[in-house]
């Protein structure tokens, strides 16, 4: 009978405060990425594979989900109240920046979910975690395109800090002051591919989302941009904000090409009460 996920967490613990804090030996460390890493760990909720809790430090491990536990015990606890074989795992894309490995994954976790996961890592140990996780809509956008599709190939990685700063520069301008007189600045003319559920693609298609959104009084509202990791042509901006006067964290990644933007996928969570958290850590604490 295999084991269930909390149980070897709690084993693993216990044998690597036997082993004078060692959380893992300098082969793995040295021989597997920490994109592998990470990846092996997401994977690990559908397969069970009981390796992949060595790339975790047990004695620092940070959990930002606000719904989770903290530490190792929150995350198997999680893990052991899904009901039996219903975990689904496929992730689309994966990316390194530094200490960070992000990643944008289609999800059965309590039901269909597209989410990104961010870890950091130090000494070859992942010792924080934040993520977003939103419903998987049933149907493709305006543009037939779906929440996860599109590319997934990281080219131009001489260009990462560039295409960083282009990000950076476009969510402080336009989402969180709102300088859309400024749009052309980041746009070649009306082609852009967009992922959103709800809104077609181009400049034109944003602009009748947030039309249609206004005359129905709904507004969104970007305060804060708390982190911007990219690797080649791939940028991903984590911010708080509001949707709707709902306290939201806003996950968009961004596809650049000759510097302009050209592509994007999101997902918007909706941050839960305080009085419902389940750890102290923040939704966005020490981004």
């Amino acid at each position: 009978m295999k084991k269930s996920f909390l149980t070897t967490v709690v084993v693993g613990v216990l044998a690597i405060s036997a082993c004078n804090a060692t959380p893992v030996n300098s082969e793995i460390k040295m021989n597997i990425s920490n994109e592998d890493k990470a990846v092996a760990l997401l994977n690990s909720i559908e397969t069970g594979d009981q390796t992949a809790i060595g790339y975790v430090n047990p004695a620092k491990y940070t959990q930002h989900n606000l719904a989770v536990g903290d530490g190792l015990a929150g995350f198997g606890a999680v893990l052991q109240a899904l009901p039996k074989n219903s975990a689904k795992v496929n992730i689309a894309r994966s990316f390194t920046d530094g200490e960070y490995v992000f990643t944008h994954t289609d999800y059965n976790f309590f039901g269909p979910k597209i989410g990104f996961d961010l870890f950091r890592f130090e000494d070859g140990l992942i010792v924080e975690h934040w993520d977003n996780l939103d419903e998987k809509s049933a149907t493709l956008n305006p543009s037939g395109r779906s929440q996860i599709d599109g590319p997934t190939t990281v080219e131009d990685l001489d260009k990462t800090d560039e295409n960083k700063a282009l990000v950076a520069k476009f969510v402080d301008t336009i989402l969180v002051n709102g300088q859309f007189d400024q749009l052309s600045a980041f746009f070649e003319g009306d082609f852009y591919h967009q992922h959103n559920t709800a809104i077609a693609d181009g400049l034109s298609g944003l602009g009748q989302a947030l039309e249609a959104m206004a005359k129905n009084g709904i507004k969104m509202v970007y305060t804060k941009n708390h982190k911007v990791l990219g690797e080649g042509n791939f940028v991903l901006s984590i911010s708080e904000g509001t949707f709707a006067n709902k306290p939201t964290s806003f996950y968009d990644l961004f596809r650049v090409e000759n510097g302009k933007i050209v592509e994007h996928w999101d997902v918007m969570e909706t941050i839960i009460p305080k009085e419902q958290w389940k750890n102290t850590n923040g939704k966005f604490g020490n981004l």
